[in-house]
């Protein structure tokens, strides 16, 4: 309900559209199974949000700042990663702080203070040794992109692997989840083939996304999965899957056996 109403005053300044907003969601939430992920629940809001003020992309103008703002920072980043012992690592935390660029979570977070803070934040879950393995041996990688702004840090890991990636955004705008012109204002067409998932929702629910999505899905020799939509989506899902996050809601922390705030580099394997 807050997620309406914060997308709801960006989209509209009309108080009987606002209303209307928060009234279809509140009928939205008997209709909606216990089992949805959340990324599945705010796929419905938006949509709610979309047709009800016809704005197709509330977060817009925040989501430009955000990527300016990530882009003011990509050469001190690449010096601190050029001068590093461990400079994929280095990388990898910098993806992670990049993370906390979620207009979607009702906390303020400031860009430049959250990446040196996780710079020298320890990891709570660091499958690093199994990451720089399957890297190696990779020849293709599928890195699922979250948030615009976050989406410049996402380039500067990708030069660090030095592999060829193809980068997954949403489909439609959807709270300021990355879609394809979000990912080349960041840069990401130089370095990655840039493709969609197919999905309307703030995650990535297979059964939402397109054939051609699920086929590279299942064939990509490594997945990178990024933010807490992609892991409430396909942390369940049987194929091996590398999540990087920042853990910012106590349900997923919980969910991962973590602490809230807490970075994770996590390898999850298939069942097969």
């Amino acid at each position: 309900m807050s997620q309406a109403l914060r997308a709801g005053r960006m989209a509209s300044d009309d108080n009987k559209q606002i209303k209307k907003i928060l009234d279809e969601v509140g009928d939205l939430i008997k209709e909606i199974p216990m089992e949805n992920t959340p990324a599945e629940s705010g796929a419905l809001v938006y949509k709610k949000i979309r047709d009800i003020t016809g704005v197709i992309d509330p977060y817009k103008k925040l989501k430009k700042q955000s990527i300016k703002e990530a882009q003011s920072l990509y050469f001190e980043m690449k010096n601190i990663i050029k001068n590093s012992k461990e400079p994929l690592l280095t990388a990898i935390r910098i993806a992670i702080a990049g993370n906390v660029v979620d207009f979607g979570m009702n906390k303020k977070f400031s860009l430049t203070e959250d990446v040196k803070h996780i710079l020298v934040q320890n990891f709570a879950i660091l499958d690093y040794k199994e990451f720089q393995y399957q890297l190696n041996n990779a020849q293709n990688i599928l890195y699922i992109g979250d948030n615009a702004g976050e989406s410049v840090f996402d380039k500067i890991l990708i030069e660090e692997l030095g592999k060829k990636v193809t980068y997954v955004v949403r489909e439609i705008p959807v709270i300021n989840d990355v879609v394809y012109q979000d990912a080349v204002d960041s840069g990401l067409d130089t370095v990655a083939e840039i493709i969609s998932s197919g999905t309307t929702a703030p995650g990535t629910i297979l059964r939402l996304c397109s054939d051609d999505f699920i086929q590279r899905f299942y064939q990509a020799d490594m997945v990178i999965s990024k933010g807490q939509g992609n892991y409430e989506g396909l942390s369940g899902v049987n194929r091996s899957i590398f999540f990087l996050l920042k853990a910012k809601c106590p349900v997923i922390a919980k969910d991962i056996g973590v602490q809230e705030n807490d970075i994770i580099l996590q390898y999850k394997k298939g069942y097969d």
